[in-house]
């Protein structure tokens, strides 16, 4: 999941339905597979709901900020692994106010308005606590999870048809997260990539075959990766990829990872 290319200042890892297992394990184990070049510098947990934020080696002399915080949206996903919310990490990297989300939103293509709600409230929840009339906002915010949006208005199988001929950009009028931020429900001055991979859900664990248990589920873009300025006028950010992972088959979602570049248009002065 890692990957050999090094080049970049941070990576952020973001984990939803993560499986039990001992304290730290997953710390160690990517820790272990960046240790070449980078260093754990923030981590935040609530239960299958997990945020690792990932530096270079020297990243502690640029850190002036570096607070966590987590948000749960109720029910009892938790116990079976599955819980619904959002951990998140705010920094201020080389001058640079950002903060990270790992959001797990509500399952079933039915459920749109409480996929609404629930990110209203996360939006409106995070951070808080901390809130300070004086703070200056974060310059990019950067949502990514299984934000559980599906396919509206087709059934599973002209879906996976248009799929297996590569047609799947026929289907992003399909999409429930586009529908919606364009309704402007949710995800208000956000931008997202294109969406040229292929749904990233339901697969047979173990393989890139869709779904084939009874339920032989719609195909769909559950996983996403979107980012919002807070002023262009002072930070430009430019979106270099925004892919799938295909060749990862231990979950039956396939990963998202997107590589952003930031830059201030003006010098900080803190």
């Amino acid at each position: 999941m890692v990957g050999s290319n090094r080049e970049f200042d941070l990576l952020a890892v973001g984990l939803q339905e993560a499986p039990p297992c001992p304290r730290n394990k997953v710390a160690t184990l990517l820790s272990a597979a960046l240790d070449e070049s980078h260093t754990l510098i923030g981590k935040v947990i609530m239960q299958s709901l997990q945020l690792y934020l990932f530096g270079l080696k020297d990243a502690g002399s640029f850190i002036n900020e570096l607070k966590v915080d987590k948000q749960s949206v109720g029910g009892c996903g938790g116990i079976i692994g599955r819980k619904k919310g959002a951990v998140a990490i705010r920094i201020n990297y080389k001058g640079i106010r950002m903060v990270f989300i790992s959001c797990h939103l509500s399952a079933h293509a039915r459920n749109v308005e409480e996929r609404n709600s629930q990110c209203r409230h996360i939006s409106h929840s995070l951070f808080s606590k901390f809130w300070n009339p004086y703070s200056r906002p974060s310059h990019i915010t950067i949502w990514l999870g299984d934000l559980n949006y599906r396919l509206q208005g087709i059934d599973t199988y002209p879906a996976r048809s248009l799929i297996k001929q590569n047609l799947h950009r026929r289907l992003h009028g399909k999409d429930q997260l586009l529908q919606e931020a364009g309704r402007g429900q949710i995800f208000n001055g956000f931008c997202e990539g294109t969406l040229n991979f292929k749904p990233t859900y339901k697969y047979n664990k173990g393989s890139s075959n869709y779904d084939t248990s009874h339920k032989i589920r719609v195909p769909a873009w559950t996983d996403r990766i979107l980012f919002r300025i807070e002023d262009e006028n002072k930070m430009e950010a430019t979106l270099h990829s925004y892919e799938s992972m295909d060749e990862i088959y231990g979950s039956d979602h396939k990963p998202v990872k997107a590589h952003l570049c930031l830059r201030l248009r003006q010098i900080p002065t803190n």
